[in-house]
């Protein structure tokens, strides 16, 4: 590995510092500096939708948004490892463009992988700007982790296709202008081939978003329903019964999208533990058996960092990286429920507590424990996470499929 950069790497970022550090909105450091999972939208005059618009917005006049993005559409054309020295000089301000990351992330892409020019040039760069948000419609009801089990239903009429359904765990979908959208277009064939995917204008007749609310308080999930929700031909993005194919680009920049650079809560544990006081009038850290977990996950911390170093040093080579990006996530997402858990425990009759004013580290580690179940299941679940790891790194065999090429109408359903 090499931790170095190269001259062409320095003088970027270099370029991306000075940026930054000129033009970040610095009013709001104390709040991003504190902020958990989710916080930082709770505190009192603080917008988190317009803030992150406007910090988009800024960075987009000047050339600094969806870097990797081709400039037609948008971006920068830089380089992977350009995006990556930016994400890392970014730092706490990344928080603010959380708000785009389903659309940048994921939609973008998908959009400009299988969309026409002409939806291309309409949607991408208003995306680009901050202008709109974007949400990804996939999970259901009774197709969780089984993508392709979905029953939201679109029908040919004309030249329309009339959409009902309904998705569910949809991040986002409350402010949203535009969405992309996977439907059941033919039930007569295996449930991977009869599918179809559509970009949809969430402000729609026919699109009802009921937002769902959620352990810390908020609700950034929710349900949508399509109720003969119509939309034009010309709105399918790849071909009809295409759909399987075009949400693996999807669900490809989703995973890598949510699990890289994902923080486990580490640093911020040990920061505590060194910290507060412990028995005896001594610290926390001061005690073996509080020692002996820090350093647990002091090596998984580790392990994760240098597993994403390799990547980044394919990356500055111009190599594709290998399948550690696989690993990310799964560790990350575990780990930092395991240490929230902890640290609240540590905290005693005060890990109760959830106000940042009063909490230890502004109850970050309470944020982290009630979003954490969420960030182990989207971009897929821990489950599902391991069978790729077995199957498309490991080469294990496959679980057993009964129902893969069955047509989807004959898969028996509770009555």
């Amino acid at each position: 590995m090499n931790f170095d950069d190269t001259p062409e790497e320095a003088a970027f970022r270099a370029e991306a510092r000075a940026w930054i550090d000129a033009n970040a909105p610095k009013h709001l450091q104390p709040i991003l500096s504190g902020s958990g999972h989710g916080t930082a939208g709770d505190i009192a005059d603080f917008d988190m939708l317009a803030e992150s618009k406007a910090w988009q917005k800024k960075k987009y006049d000047a050339g600094w948004a969806c870097l990797h993005w081709p400039k037609e559409y948008g971006g920068r054309g830089a380089t992977p490892m350009q995006r990556v020295i930016w994400n890392q000089e970014e730092g706490i301000y990344a928080q603010l463009s959380f708000t785009f990351i389903i659309g940048q992330g994921m939609c973008g892409p998908t959009v400009m992988a299988w969309g026409n020019e002409d939806d291309k040039q309409a949607l991408l760069p208003p995306l680009a700007a901050g202008e709109d948000v974007w949400c990804q419609m996939f999970s259901e009801p009774s197709a969780g982790s089984d993508l392709a089990g979905l029953r939201t239903r679109a029908v040919k009429d004309g030249g329309e296709w009339v959409i009902n359904g309904s998705k569910i765990w949809t991040s986002g979908a409350h402010i949203s202008q535009y969405g992309i959208l996977l439907t059941r277009t033919d039930p007569s064939v295996a449930k991977h081939k009869g599918l179809t995917m559509f970009w949809v204008d969430m402000r729609s007749p026919g699109i009802e978003v009921r937002p769902i609310l959620q352990a810390h308080g908020q609700s950034g999930f929710n349900e949508v329903f399509f109720t003969d929700l119509r939309i034009p031909d010309s709105q399918h993005l790849g071909g009809v019964g295409q759909g399987w194919t075009v949400s693996l680009t999807t669900l490809m920049n989703e995973r890598l999208s949510i699990g890289s650079g994902m923080s486990t809560g580490f640093e911020t544990l040990m920061d505590y533990a060194v910290r507060a006081p412990g028995r005896d009038g001594g610290r926390l850290v001061d005690d073996p058996a509080i020692r002996s977990k820090l350093a647990d996950w002091a090596t998984k911390a580790s392990g994760l960092k240098y597993t994403s170093m390799r990547a980044l040093t394919a990356l500055s080579k111009g190599e594709e990286p290998g399948p550690e990006n696989s690993i990310g996530k799964l560790v990350a997402g575990a780990t930092s429920q395991d240490i929230a858990t902890f640290a609240i425990d540590l905290q005693g009759e005060a890990g109760i507590l959830t106000d940042p004013a009063q909490a230890a580290h502004a109850a970050r580690f309470q944020a982290t424990l009630m979003r954490s179940p969420a960030t182990r299941i989207e971009g897929g679940t821990d489950e599902i996470l391991r069978n790729i790891i077995a199957e498309r790194v490991l080469g294990l065999p496959g679980d057993v499929r009964v129902d893969k090429d069955v047509p989807f109408e004959k898969i028996p359903t509770r009555a």
